[in-house]
């Protein structure tokens, strides 16, 4: 799993965000809904917050682990909507 996650900088935790990505690019969530560490209305709010597209799926914590046919779905979900918009 270590390997699909972007290492962040040393001066991350001590740096401010100018500008988050999430309020100007479009971005999708997929709510695990068998989530036992951010409990799914967590996930909502958070996805909500962000002007997310949400999708959900039954699956655990590493949903793209248990469920890697949702998570490719949404990846083709979120491409096919950027590649009919132009951005």
């Amino acid at each position: 799993m270590a390997d699909s996650q972007v290492p962040w900088g040393v001066g991350a935790p001590a740096e401010a965000v100018t500008e988050p990505a999430w309020r100007v690019k479009p971005s999708w969530y997929l709510v695990a809904k068998d989530d036992h560490m951010i409990p799914p209305p967590a996930q909502r709010s958070m996805s909500e917050r962000a002007g997310a597209t949400v999708v959900e799926a039954p699956g655990s914590h590493a949903i793209y682990v248990s469920r890697p046919e949702a998570v490719a779905s949404l990846i083709e979900q979120a491409a096919e909507s950027l590649a009919t918009s132009g951005k």
